[in-house]
């Protein structure tokens, strides 16, 4: 493969980037046209792109490389990548355009355009991103945005627990990817991706592989709403219908099959890796048909649909066969164009009808015979039936499952999966536009060209590729197949085989799809009686962990948050004692340095004032006394510093202690001061006790660090460095302002915040709050 650098590949995310900051600053409308425009745009430059990744070319371009962190960073576009790009960017031109309509003067267009143009860009990024720790930025910025677009309308209830489920999912997820990715590159020695891909051998020898292999697939699963992490996505659908259309039918619902894709040319010879990439697709492709058979809302019944389609091409890339990856690459696209084009149409018929209830929906074909043309289109191609590019996939993927292993349970379970499919596209079009005119709150009428322009040109796009489907198998399919595969792919689509088992499957899953169509009516009412699925089901033991996740913590804030800060403070010194005795314990710290008594002179005498005033502190009859106390035990500190030779340090302790005494003198006067011995004997003992550990702790740890060999390796480089790298020759000055810069920035930045508080305490009291 030849590789090209080229600037052209840092476009489209340049375009988006801008076109967020940019539409923020805009009228709504003008806003959604700005992304529109940024979208269009983005599509040109992957599709200028596009002939040349066709015949090998693997375009590249650098994007936020840390060399001394070993992060290479970068961005590649190859088969995989492109076919992503293309969807994101193509479908989310029309989305741009569809919402333009659809909010039309709502003032919230605005800001939904800059999330839309934000996770668009974190889309690209993803896809695109030829290092790990590139891509799991990118990876979380789609998490992110997609929690502000699911719930987009905040002030529901139901948007807002939808988006904080998505979240919750899909960033546990995250966080199991991020381990996984952490392990795959340091078994491979590089964060690379395509070099990860290359150095397969070292990624399946290292200890680590199933665990990293393990965690990856967990990521994706949460992300592409693999069972049983699949009922965060029809709870999304609290989300407006653009956001529906673009998120959940051709984006981040598939960013995890992208990443499955991705890294399969290392796994897809690993059994563990076929086996469980098959049976949890097939099984999830299974739950979304039976479950879509459940439900009567649109938005709904699309979103249990698109996770049997995700179910299916988890399946195809678990299959064994290379043909599985055209079929994958196939049906992901097909996917794409029918369901982006039917969540349009859905929003369609709720815009200007105010219902989305399929059961309470029919005859609406001659009040909208643009939006039915566009559903009937799209709701073919979802059937499979010819010369859809639908029919194309199917027969494809029926091909991958007979021959494959256990090809008679994938085919049997397949079968029905698709009658389910052809029954549900049924319900989108034959029904809602055919049959007896059912009453709508809202007389129907088609929309305007901006939301009927996405519809009909994706759904037209199903019937033009499968009319060319060689032209889609050579320029988009096989390079994506190539990429999945690590190695050239044979792909030649077809849309005509000649009778064969494959087309006596299609004409039985048609005929078996009417069958469920004609008995919707009744099967729904009888599948919602069944109701185990709400109350044993993924979604409901979410809900329970969640809300006993939520008692543990309220009872661990009540335990620890108790508003005492005698109480704070026994907690921290306790545990920073334990800590620290623990530690000094179990990697045998306990060491003494070695001592001589001979060298000890009249300045030891000071010395004495460090347990006079510890002792002073501890029987101080009063709360100013003790403070005085501690004063002694800070100028005693002072004067050792000084008498052996650290007079800076010394002057910095004088005048540390000086202000600690007046601050805390000051301080005193808002404090609700207790009688002496208020105290029971316990606390007394309790207090002592946690005393003596930390003083006995810090003791000990100090000692450890003076019977440690002298490591001179770090304050000779800064010796050597002071002059020659930072121009200084006062060597703790250059420290300070040079190699700590930002260690002394924090620490100004305390104690200009500390500055505050002592200026408020230092103000007179007013008289009617004095005690």
């Amino acid at each position: 493969m030849t590789m090209v650098h080229t600037p052209l590949l840092l476009l489209p995310l340049a375009l988006a980037a801008a076109a967020a900051i940019a539409a923020g600053f805009l009228r709504p409308r003008l806003a959604a046209f700005v992304g529109c425009g940024a979208a269009a745009a983005g599509f040109a430059a992957y599709l200028a792109m596009a002939g040349g990744v066709a015949e090998g070319v693997r375009a590249t371009a650098p994007l936020l490389a840390v060399p001394t962190l070993g992060i290479g960073g970068g961005l590649a576009l190859d088969g995989l990548a492109l076919i992503f790009a293309l969807l994101i960017t193509g479908i989310g031109a029309l989305v741009f355009l569809y919402s333009a309509d659809y909010l039309g003067a709502d003032r919230r267009l605005g800001r939904l355009s800059v999330m839309l143009l934000v996770f668009m860009l974190a889309m690209l990024g993803a896809v695109t991103a030829d290092d790990i720790v590139l891509l799991f930025v990118f990876w979380e910025m789609t998490s992110l945005a997609s929690f502000f677009l699911v719930g987009f309308n905040h002030t529901e209830r139901g948007a807002r627990q939808a988006a904080l489920q998505a979240l919750l999912v899909t960033g546990a997820g995250g966080l199991a990817l991020l381990a996984g990715l952490l392990l795959v590159a340091g078994a491979a020695g590089t964060t690379s991706i395509s070099g990860i891909i290359a150095a397969r051998d070292a990624v399946l020898a290292a200890p680590t592989a199933v665990p990293a292999m393990l965690l990856v697939i967990l990521g994706c699963f949460t992300k592409s709403a693999q069972v049983p992490f699949h009922f965060w996505l029809p709870n999304a659908m609290a989300a407006p219908t653009p956001v529906s259309a673009y998120l959940h039918s051709a984006t981040m619902v598939k960013l995890g099959i992208y990443l499955l894709a991705r890294f399969n040319p290392v796994y897809q010879d690993e059994v563990l890796w076929q086996t469980i990439l098959t049976w949890f697709g097939l099984v999830t492709s299974a739950t979304g048909a039976v479950l879509a058979l459940r439900e009567t809302d649109l938005k709904r019944v699309l979103a249990y649909t698109t996770i049997t389609g995700l179910g299916t091409l988890t399946l195809l890339i678990g299959v064994a066969p290379a043909e599985a990856a055209t079929a994958a690459m196939t049906f992901l696209v097909v996917h794409a164009l029918y369901k982006a084009a039917l969540f349009l149409v859905a929003g369609v018929v709720d815009h200007e009808t105010g219902a989305r209830d399929a059961s309470r929906l029919g005859g609406l074909g001659r009040a909208m015979p643009l939006t039915a043309l566009a559903a009937c289109l799209a709701a073919l191609s979802m059937a499979g039936l010819p010369p859809f590019v639908g029919f194309v996939a199917k027969e494809l993927v029926y091909a991958v499952k007979l021959d494959g292993e256990s090809s008679a349970l994938l085919v049997g379970v397949g079968f029905l999966v698709n009658a389910s499919t052809v029954a549900i596209a049924g319900v989108l079009s034959l029904r809602l536009f055919f049959g007896t005119r059912q009453p709508t709150p809202r007389a129907p009428h088609d929309p305007g060209l901006a939301m009927l322009a996405g519809p009909i040109l994706l759904a037209g796009l199903g019937l033009i590729a499968g009319s060319m489907p060689g032209l889609l198998g050579d320029r988009l399919v096989g390079p994506a197949a190539a990429a999945m595969l690590g190695r050239p792919a044979d792909v030649h689509l077809s849309l005509w085989h000649g009778p064969s088992v494959l087309l006596a499957l299609s004409i039985a899953t048609v005929a078996a799809g009417m069958a469920i169509f004609a008995a919707w009516g009744r099967i729904v009412p009888g599948m919602r009686r069944a109701a185990i699925v709400d109350v044993a089901g993924p979604a409901a033991l979410y809900e329970r962990g969640l809300a006993r996740l939520l008692e543990i913590a309220a009872g661990t804030t009540r335990a620890i948050q108790h508003g005492s800060l005698r109480g704070y403070l026994r907690l921290l010194f306790a545990v920073a004692a334990l800590a620290t005795l623990a530690t000094l314990l179990l990697r045998d710290g306990l060491r003494l340095p070695a001592f001589d008594a001979a060298g000890l002179d009249a300045r030891a005498l000071i010395l004495l004032g460090l347990p006079v005033g510890a002792a002073a502190a501890a029987l101080a009859p009063t709360v100013f006394v003790a403070i005085l106390a501690m004063g002694l035990v800070g100028f005693t500190t002072a004067a050792l510093f000084l008498v052996f030779g650290a007079p800076d340090v010394a002057f910095t302790q004088f005048a540390v202690e000086t202000l600690l005494v007046v601050i805390f003198a000051a301080a005193i006067r808002y404090l609700p001061i207790r009688r002496r011995g208020y105290r029971q004997r316990r606390e007394r003992v309790a207090d002592a006790t946690i005393a003596v550990g930390t003083g006995l702790a810090v003791t000990l740890a100090l000692l450890a660090v003076l019977g440690t060999p002298y490591d001179s390796r770090l304050s000779d480089w800064f010796g050597d460095q002071s002059l020659a790298a930072a121009h200084g020759r006062n060597v703790v000055n250059v420290i300070l302002v040079d190699f700590r810069a930002l260690d002394t920035l924090g620490e100004i930045t305390v104690l200009a915040i500390a500055a505050f508080a002592v200026t408020a305490l230092l103000r007179p009291i007013p008289k009617d709050q004095t005690r």
